[in-house]
């Protein structure tokens, strides 16, 4: 007992094993990562049960393999019934030893040939070719199913590559492809890893030309843009009585009322808000940084996440994932709050893209034209903006001819 009378638990015994001198290290990082100090006791617990573990397996740091790993989780499965609060603390443990290089990365996070030429090739594309960070990463998701459909030894394929088995392997993958967009995506994706390839060094030879074009014209569908009941719907959808609800219900009402991509919406900084002149700069395509004025709505909504529900955390975007590590949104987060927005909603699920064409829509049935629409969406050519031209309808009637008189029904 302690002066008061009160009994104080056992003091948690010291931990040993071969992760014992990482103790404070994981502290630190989850703490200034911003985990619950429950959650750090958590990951704390289960890095002392693995060390112990380890240590009478005789097992040293550089032998976590993550066959060593999964073995771990397979004994805390017996021991307890269930896995899932190990393997949840665990993936915070593993982040924290693999950065320090404490243990060996996980698997495919760079020891492969494969995953050795895909950075190459991303840093290429960021560096050399200036990609945005998305365009990057679908570039290189494209390209990994032409790199791993090779066989082993990567090298020696790449070297042997000719126009034939690059035209075999698109027919192949585009009989697959789930729409015409994205066989495009692919064929675009393939020409710039073989020119980045060829100019490397890694294949002899052009073979650019050996990718087939995908049939597919430029103006042959409808932009499909939502009803305002639709987008209504879409932004009551988030439960606002959470801190993800605000922040989900600010990255829709940006979508819906400026027309921002997806990317653009998670690559927004806070310094990119300029609150007194009532104005957003975007970081657009191609590197474009363009101004755009902030509606009120807009303002709101991002106001009230930004003092209610943003954690305090070193990321400087304005969007952040709503636990611990806290980090920038990106993309695939952007779709994700999409698709959860629509099923609560009701709706079928739609991409962020349909939010920018029910602005381009919109703004055409209030009775402007397309060059305002190019304005709008930022559009570079006004090649991009035509395909809007087929939803105008009020100005597609003026061109329709009377059907003539007397003639057949």
């Amino acid at each position: 007992m302690d002066g008061g009378g009160q009994r104080r638990g056992p003091a948690p015994k010291a931990m040993t094993g071969p992760l014992a001198r990482c103790e404070g290290l994981l502290r630190t990082e989850l703490a200034r990562t911003g985990y619950a100090q429950s959650s750090v006791r958590d990951a704390v617990r289960t890095m002392r049960r693995l060390s112990c573990w380890m240590e009478e397996r005789g097992l040293t740091a550089p032998e976590l393999t993550p066959d060593a790993v999964e073995k771990f989780l397979t004994m805390r499965r017996r021991v307890t019934g269930s896995e899932a609060v190990a393997r949840r603390s665990l993936g915070a443990v593993l982040r924290v030893l693999r950065a320090d290089g404490a243990v060996p990365p996980r698997a495919g996070s760079g020891g492969t040939p494969v995953e050795v030429l895909l950075g190459d090739y991303r840093a290429y594309l960021a560096g050399e070719r200036g990609l945005a960070a998305e365009s990057v990463r679908c570039h290189a998701l494209q390209a990994r199913k032409l790199l791993e459909w090779l066989p082993e030894p990567l090298d020696e394929e790449l070297a042997a590559l000719d126009a034939a088995r690059v035209t075999a392997f698109m027919v192949e993958q585009c009989t697959r492809a789930a729409s015409v967009w994205s066989a495009k995506a692919l064929v675009t994706a393939a020409r710039s890893l073989l020119r980045y390839l060829h100019v490397t060094g890694r294949i002899p030879l052009p073979l650019t030309a050996a990718v087939p074009a995908v049939a597919g014209w430029r103006l042959g569908s409808l932009p499909r843009g939502l009803t305002s009941a639709q987008v209504g719907a879409l932004l009551a959808a988030p439960d606002t009585g959470t801190a993800a609800g605000l922040r989900d219900r600010a990255v829709l009402v940006l979508l819906a009322r400026l027309g921002l991509r997806g990317a653009e919406v998670a690559a927004l900084d806070l310094a990119d808000v300029d609150w007194r002149a009532g104005e957003l700069t975007v970081r657009g395509k191609g590197s474009r940084v363009e101004a755009l004025p902030l509606p009120v709505e807009v303002g709101q909504a991002m106001a009230t996440y930004l003092t209610q529900a943003r954690p305090r955390c070193t990321a400087t975007t304005v969007f952040v994932t709503s636990r611990a590590p806290y980090q920038p949104l990106t993309g695939t987060c952007i779709r994700a709050i999409m698709g959860r927005a629509c099923t609560r909603a009701g709706l079928p699920r739609f991409g962020a893209h349909r939010l920018r064409h029910s602005v381009a829509t919109e703004i055409l049935r209030s009775g402007a034209g397309l060059v305002e629409v190019g304005q709008v969406l930022r559009h570079r050519s006004q090649l991009s903006t035509t395909v809007y031209a087929k939803v105008d309808h009020a100005a597609l009637r003026t061109l329709a001819r009377p059907w003539p008189h007397g003639g057949a029904r």
